[in-house]
């Protein structure tokens, strides 16, 4: 609140300062305004099929970080499904800590980080339940996913992504994709589960 009050100050200040100076001071002092760069720059066209519906951008999400061992995966196609700004967040206790942390990546850092390993392991992530909520152009998520390593380098894991998403009208977009893998401490709520049939 005070440091906002301040700032609120010094805007006010500064204005006042500069509608004192001459006309041609003023125009000194102004630097041109720079045009804004377009923030969907660098993002491939998605597919329509991918970005029609939830049902539909999910199953991209989930298709694209999937596939055998040395299947390269298509990150264009994955970077199409997120809207500028995107953040995916991963959670977890360090073993040497009882403190959670939670990590903040862009898109290109999880391509940077993880894209090698599930090649090499031959990762396969699929979604086992779903909850979700929407309210007009918004929709939130709960993501349980199930994840196994095809070389068997890395044990089963499953988890619930949180997963933000939002409609412009056109197609829906990935705003962040945030989530945590199961332990024996945090088992996933039954309500989180598939059902039993």
């Amino acid at each position: 609140m005070l440091k906002s009050l301040a700032l609120r100050s010094l805007a006010g200040a500064s204005l006042l300062v500069l509608s004192a100076l001459p006309a041609s001071a003023q125009q000194q002092q102004q630097a041109p305004a720079a045009a804004p760069a377009d923030p969907f720059a660098g993002i491939p066209a998605a597919k329509a099929e991918d970005v029609a519906s939830i049902d539909a951008i999910l199953a991209a999400l989930y298709g694209t970080i999937s596939g055998d061992v040395g299947q390269k995966r298509d990150w264009d196609r994955f970077r199409s499904l997120f809207y500028p700004g995107a953040r995916l967040i991963p959670t977890g206790t360090p073993k040497d800590s009882d403190v959670a942390r939670a990590r903040m990546l862009t898109p290109e850092d999880y391509i940077a980080r993880s894209g090698p390993l599930l090649e090499r392991i031959g990762f396969h992530e699929i979604e086992i339940a779903r909850r979700t909520d929407r309210f007009g152009h918004v929709a939130q998520v709960f993501s349980t996913y199930d994840g196994k390593s095809k070389s068997g380098e890395m044990p089963a894991i499953r988890g619930i992504n949180s997963i933000q998403l939002f409609n412009d009208g056109k197609r829906w977009w990935i705003v962040n994709v945030y989530w945590m893998q199961e332990s024996e401490k945090d088992p996933i709520p039954k309500a989180y589960l598939p059902v039993a049939r």
